[in-house]
């Protein structure tokens, strides 16, 4: 069992990978990056294949989640202070764009039938810790 690998995070692109796995190995940690060719030769499939998987031996995935923890950037705002959760005041929060009404669907629609980029995104913030969703304003 100490000897499999297990997934502890995944990312859109290579690049975001290679700097995380750089920190991991610092720390004497041995990664391993899965899909990061097939998603270098054609980025526009990372969502398809779930991006590229971080994986960490199973005797190290402990600190290698702790150290990922420590390094992770939450949201922040104009002035650099991070962005609190209105329900129960944490910190822990993330951007993400998101499909939720017609309008946005059918810029969406448009997009994927056009072969080009949506026209219109909405993005909110939300919280790890209680999964509260509130706009960005």
């Amino acid at each position: 069992m100490k000897d499999t690998f297990v997934t502890i995070a995944r990312y859109t692109y290579s690049s975001e990978a290679q700097i995380i796995k750089g920190r991991l190995e610092a720390e004497d940690i041995q990664v391993f990056l899965r899909d990061n060719i097939t998603i270098d030769t054609d980025p526009l499939v990372s969502h398809a294949i779930g991006g590229v998987k971080l994986k960490v031996l199973a005797k190290d995935e402990n600190k290698a989640r702790d150290i990922l923890e420590s390094i992770t950037k939450f949201s922040v705002d104009d002035d650099g202070n991070l962005i609190r959760c209105p329900n129960c005041k944490k910190e822990k929060i993330e951007l993400y764009s998101t499909i939720n009404n017609l309008k946005s669907f059918f810029h969406f629609l448009i997009g994927f039938i056009s072969g080009t980029l949506p026209f219109s995104t909405r993005y909110e913030y939300k919280c790890i810790d209680c999964s509260t969703h509130f706009p960005v304003n």
